[in-house]
């Protein structure tokens, strides 16, 4: 059986997200076509409101609401520390884990192999942030994951640093608690309280 165009684009739609199956796929385009047309209204109208107003931070490239994200808008975090990780997943669960500073966010990770240098992603501007007498910073969490690629890109990032700033800014890596290969979105909130508080001096 040949499905309908209109409701194969939908599947192919889904189809093309990453952890979702032709067979999933398949489900969840039959289950919009159940929906009532107001829901899939609203939930259309959702799609394409966060592709027209989600806005990258112009400081620290979280997403937000408008060109400062709440989190670098908000006087009262500590803004000599800044924690270094790869998605704006990462930052929704280290905010659960009550970090109080503000973020650098890379978008990915440096990963040769599938031709991902440092230019791919925002490290530079980590770099440009530091260079600002103003900015105050004092302290670099590297938050990457404990992949390969994220340890390769926050060797990088340590090694770029200390060559320029020496021992002026302080580098950590988040400690105890975060097995090898695990991703910071997926930590329960205890386990990343422990590794942030627990952070070591980082020498690659």
């Amino acid at each position: 059986m040949t499905l309908p165009k209109s409701l194969q684009n939908v599947v192919d739609g889904f189809s093309s997200l990453p952890g979702i199956g032709p067979k999933s796929a398949q489900r969840l385009a039959f289950y919009l076509l159940r929906m009532p047309k107001d829901d899939v209204l609203r939930f259309s109208k959702a799609l394409v409101g966060l592709k027209e107003k989600t806005q990258i931070c112009k400081l620290c490239f979280n997403v937000g609401d408008s060109d400062l994200c709440e989190v670098c808008g908000d006087s009262t975090r500590d803004r000599k520390t800044v924690c270094v990780v790869e998605s704006p997943l990462d930052v929704l669960a280290l905010e659960k884990a009550n970090y109080k500073g503000i973020y650098h966010v890379l978008h990915g990770v440096i990963n040769p192999i599938a031709g991902i240098g440092p230019e791919e992603i925002f490290i530079q501007q980590l770099f440009d942030r530091l260079d600002d007498s103003s900015s105050g910073i004092t302290e670099i969490i590297l938050a990457n994951n404990t992949s390969l690629e994220g340890e390769s890109t926050a060797i990088y990032i340590h090694n770029e640093i200390k060559k320029k700033h020496g021992n002026n800014i302080r580098v950590t890596r988040i400690g105890k608690g975060l097995p090898i290969g695990a991703d910071i979105e997926y930590a329960d909130e205890g386990t990343l309280n422990d590794a942030l508080r627990g952070r070591i001096s980082y020498s690659a």
